[in-house]
């Protein structure tokens, strides 16, 4: 099963499974264990001793963050999820709906959460003082293909041969940090047009990088970085 006392061992398993090195997951432990600790309670007559009732599953702070970790980075069935950490499916589905809004706070505590209203953008790239040097792009993901065909549709990516779907995300180069994440919206959109309907807001003094997704993209920035059509050949 799955612990972090033998998983902080091994760096690629560690990378693989959490999409974090073991440095960037301690720092993010002392956050994840303060967002963890619940606001007191008013004093109540206790039924049993301390140390009484039964035993945590999951029995450290950083045995509970590891498993969060895992599951939203591979997000498995809950079965496979509780077969992995050696509990039982139950015990894995209150576990996810206990610790993912612990480790949304926490993310947020450290102000590495992405900003996800586009016309708030700018003020939030500007607030973490870093270089201000842009990406911009659209990421897909793959989804079960869905029963109707007018859904069928609209998250079919022609691009991917695949149903999907997608976000836009705005990363700063240099620090590599997820600046914005838009809405999720179906596979079938183009890069270009979500940007456009979530209206991102860059700061005026950074160059901002895109691909050809992004063709005809003119947002308001310093400098703005795509590559050029190549020219059609006439046969």
């Amino acid at each position: 099963m799955l612990r972090y006392a033998t998983l902080k061992k091994k760096p690629k398993e560690l990378l693989a499974l959490t999409g974090l090195a073991r440095q960037e997951l301690e720092e993010l432990l002392p956050a994840f264990e303060q967002a963890l600790k619940k606001p007191p309670r008013a004093k109540k007559r206790r039924k049993r001793a301390p140390g009484g009732g039964r035993k945590a599953s999951l029995p450290t702070v950083a045995d509970q963050l590891l498993f969060i970790l895992v599951y939203v980075k591979t997000y498995p069935l809950q079965v496979v999820q509780a077969e992995l950490f050696g509990i039982s499916q139950p015990s894995a589905n209150r576990y996810i709906r206990q610790l993912l809004p612990v480790l949304a706070k926490a993310l947020d505590d450290l102000g590495v959460m992405p900003e996800r209203e586009g016309q708030k953008a700018a003020a939030h790239e500007r607030r973490q003082g870093e270089a201000k040097d842009l990406i911009v792009d659209g990421v897909e993901r793959r989804r079960q293909r869905p029963k109707k065909a007018e859904k069928q549709a609209i998250h079919y990516s022609g691009k991917m041969h695949a149903h999907m779907d997608k976000n836009v995300v705005v990363v700063n180069t240099q620090t590599k940090r997820v600046s914005f994440l838009s809405q999720t919206l179906p596979g079938a959109a183009h890069d270009k047009a979500i940007a456009d309907h979530v209206q991102i807001r860059y700061p005026h003094d950074c160059t901002l990088r895109s691909d050809l997704g992004f063709y005809g993209y003119a947002p308001h920035v310093k400098e703005h970085l795509q590559p050029k059509k190549s020219p059609k050949v006439r046969s």
